[in-house]
């Protein structure tokens, strides 16, 4: 028991330290930010005033919220069944470890270590100095109508690749008995799909899916590097209206009121799309 006890201990040690960095970079500024939440802070003075509920009424009543959480969940719905979609399609397509194949997924799964920020930069030099400087294709940031399609395009160039790696590690831990016993029945190459394929990479689709979800309705790098919310506010996601209140606006316990409906949206539908989704593999 002591034995037991010991090595236990040990064990805690060894993650003491990520436990302390959890607590004090996650902990104690998200229980601070819940406190400022009901409060009328500017952000800069020690003065403040506890205002209860009255943020979160103000949000719920603010018409100029609309636009954020469409932009918002616009942008979480094209890219995830784009990036899953052509991460998967990718995914059978390299699936053989052949030399060729490794060199596209490297090509594939590359953007994927670039920062947001640098992303948005990238692309947004890419729609003005080589699309339109080039081509005479005029930017789809510049355009209301197009600014989150732009934006889009520029999730699905960076992130395919770890979707596809996701898939790719799925569909190498399928036995190949099964596809070998299925052609034996006749079955073809769709039928093996749908049968053996897409059964046995539920996992890997509730672990894509939901990252996909989760990232997409906090989506604020690639908007803040590329269009900082424009043309006007046609570009501006729930995240930037939290940005922008809490700093630019000087209205920091509106802010975190906002932060804090945001923290509880994405819980909810993310949290419900992967119990979904798991229970899906059961039945599966």
């Amino acid at each position: 028991m002591n034995a037991k006890i010991k090595k236990q201990g040990i064990n805690f040690l060894f993650m003491l330290p990520a436990l302390v960095l959890f607590i004090f970079i996650i902990v104690i500024p998200f229980v601070k930010g819940i406190r400022i939440s009901f409060t009328n802070w500017d952000g800069f003075s020690p003065i403040y005033n506890y205002v209860g509920l009255e943020n979160f009424r103000r949000i719920l009543k603010d018409p100029s919220i609309k636009g954020p959480i469409c932009n918002s969940l616009f942008y979480t719905v094209v890219t995830v069944i784009v990036n899953n979609a052509a991460g998967l399609g990718i995914a059978v397509a390299l699936k053989k470890d052949t030399r060729v194949n490794r060199i596209f997924r490297t090509f594939v799964f590359m953007p994927f270590i670039l920062s947001l920020v640098l992303t948005g930069f990238i692309w947004t030099y890419i729609y003005s100095d080589v699309f339109y400087g080039i081509f005479g294709i005029k930017s789809l940031l510049g355009n209301k109508n197009t600014v989150m399609w732009g934006i889009c395009i520029m999730a699905f160039w960076r992130d395919i690749g770890y979707a596809m790696l996701i898939y790719l590690a799925g569909l190498q831990a399928i036995p190949e008995t099964y596809y070998e016993a299925a052609k034996i029945d006749g079955a073809g190459a769709f039928k093996r799909f749908r049968s053996i394929t897409v059964p046995l990479l539920a996992p890997a689709f509730t672990v894509n899916v939901t990252l996909f979800i989760g990232w997409g309705l906090k989506v604020f790098d690639y908007v803040m590097a590329a269009t900082n919310g424009g043309p006007g506010r046609a570009s501006e996601t729930f995240a930037m209206y939290v940005y922008n209140y809490t700093f630019p606006y000087n209205r920091a316990g509106y802010g975190q009121a906002a932060a804090i409906l945001m923290l509880l949206g994405i819980f909810i539908i993310s949290g419900a799309v992967s119990r979904l989704l798991r229970r899906k593999e059961v039945e599966m």
